[in-house]
């Protein structure tokens, strides 16, 4: 665990040092305590700012988690998580001096360093030594006011995702100026997944195409840094990603997220993320009515049940367990997405196969029960619960983020936002349905071919994107309409794969339709 779930507690901390530590450090830390006279080599004065300046918190927390081989430092991994990070920020704060603290304290009130210290992991990561040159004196006398006092950046740190991607994307440029371009990379991957992205549900809400652009720009970026441009392209790009990210931020923080906006953003949401979800149960759930396969049906549900309180207990567990990035998220979104299209691809294929003169005649005549084998079946089941797990845990996000914009005041029209977006979900699953139970059986399985493939093509161009923002696949931008529900972004690779699925699908229809049936007369 690289950074604290939640804030630590110095009074924890000091309660704990004076418990386990102070045989050996002594009481004020000065590793002159009643044990120390025996020991080589010595334990570790905490008032020596020398050697103080070289560790980071979150390199005590180690220490004190894993002990130190050869001294007399055991681990203490029988403290809790909490706890080691209490002890940790306590020891860390002996070598300041209260002058530099208030400094630290007046600069974090004036809005100075919050750019810099954005979160608990930007505070825990960094050694006061990277600091202490004349030019970082201000965030080093910051560092020191934030280690005794943790919970003001954690205030700061749910202020704005745009500010993360700010100085992430100010991170990056740095690595690049290096000559590190590989981690300027996966920077700049963060930027955009552990930051930007939770704010583009309430950035697209206020002003899309500010929302588009930004995007675009990251995109760019990153391409840059990966085809190891020259310095001053790089320089420019992020210059002008550090405007528009300002920009962004004023719309922001500003009256634009109104209870009304957040209604809207709270269904929008909804009905993005779900519709894809809602067509495919719909139309599993319609099929196996119509073909008398109503047995099924349990396994069908518990397949989205499932998948619901699994994505609920994933989000759970990233938020107060482990540390799960934004590049997993999008990966495991991209890969999941991928899976649910081969399996639509491959159930669409097997329904337009059926359509066959001889394959639908022997179809019939097997009574269709007999020929919904077992693997069809399991794959039916699967499907569901892919295409709702998928969706769930970004979705939680999106809604964390957007009742944090809104406050209290909007967080009801949040809540009637989400409830009005569910109701419509619902309504399209029950219309799908009935539509399907009372079409002719051979329509039906034409619908609902090419319904499947139409969202096979849909999670394609997703699974894409998701891949393409965790920087695992290249970005060709063109200029080409974004279409979010129908899975349609404006880069070559996703555009590309899409068109290639339509021929094949083109493929498919003639030979079913039209070179079948010439063999048949044959």
């Amino acid at each position: 665990m690289t950074s604290p779930k939640s804030v630590p507690d110095i009074n924890i901390g000091k309660t704990l040092f004076q418990q386990n530590c102070i045989s050996c450090h002594g009481v004020q830390g000065k590793g002159d305590g009643p044990l120390s006279k025996n020991l080589q080599p010595k334990p570790f004065d905490f008032h020596d700012a020398e050697r103080q300046n070289q560790h980071s918190i979150f390199g005590f927390y180690n220490t004190i988690s894993l002990g130190v081989a050869g001294t007399a430092m055991p681990s203490f991994k029988s403290l809790s998580d909490e706890q080691r990070w209490a002890l940790a920020f306590y020891v860390s704060q002996f070598s300041a001096s209260d002058t530099q603290r208030s400094k630290g304290k007046a600069l974090w009130s004036q809005g100075i360093g919050r750019d810099k210290f954005i979160n608990l992991k930007s505070v825990v990561m960094v050694t006061p030594s990277e600091l202490i040159q004349p030019q970082n004196e201000n965030n080093f006398n910051i560092l020191t006011y934030l280690r005794e006092n943790p919970a003001a950046v954690s205030e700061n740190s749910k202020v704005s995702p745009i500010q993360f991607s700010a100085e992430k994307l100010r991170e990056s440029l740095e690595s690049y100026r290096r000559g590190h371009s590989q981690e300027a990379y996966q920077i700049a991957v963060s930027a955009y997944l552990e930051g930007f992205e939770l704010a583009e549900t309430g950035l697209g809400a206020v002003d899309p195409i500010l929302r588009s652009t930004i995007e675009a720009g990251m995109f760019k970026y990153r391409n840059l840094i990966m085809q190891k441009a020259l310095p001053q392209l790089v320089v420019t790009e992020h210059d002008n990603l550090q405007t528009l990210l300002v920009t962004a931020d004023k719309r922001l923080q500003g009256a634009t997220i109104s209870p009304g906006v957040g209604f809207a953003s709270a269904m929008g949401i909804l009905l993005r993320e779900g519709l894809e979800a809602i067509l495919i149960l719909a139309a599993i759930i319609a099929f196996l009515t119509k073909t008398g396969r109503r047995d099924a049906l349990p396994y069908i549900h518990a397949g989205w049940v499932g998948a619901l309180l699994l994505g609920v207990a994933t989000w759970f567990v990233a938020s107060y367990v482990i540390d799960i990035s934004g590049a997993s998220r999008e990966l495991t979104e991209g890969v999941t997405a991928f899976l649910a299209a081969a399996i639509l691809l491959y159930v669409s294929f097997w329904l337009l196969n059926k359509l066959h003169v001889q394959h639908w005649k022997h179809f019939i005549e097997s009574k269709i029960r007999g020929a919904l084998n077992g693997r069809t079946l399991w794959l039916l089941a699967v499907v569901s619960f892919i295409a709702v797990y998928r969706e769930v845990f970004e979705t939680v996000l999106f809604y964390e983020t957007l009742w944090a914009q809104v406050g209290a005041a909007g967080s009801n029209m949040v809540l009637l936002g989400i409830g009005v977006g569910a109701l419509l979900l619902v309504a399209l699953a029950w219309a799908i349905f009935r539509l399907g139970v009372q079409l002719p059986l051979r329509l039906f399985f034409g619908v609902s071919s090419g319904m499947l493939y139409l969202l096979a093509i849909i999670f394609t161009g997703k699974g894409v994107t998701a891949l393409q923002e965790a920087g695992k696949l290249p970005v060709d931008i063109v200029n080409f309409p974004r279409l979010d529900l129908l899975g349609i972004y404006p880069n070559i690779q996703g555009l590309g794969l899409q068109a290639l699925l339509l021929v094949v699908a083109l493929g498919g229809l003639t030979y079913t339709f039209w070179i079948s049936r010439i063999a048949v007369k044959k």
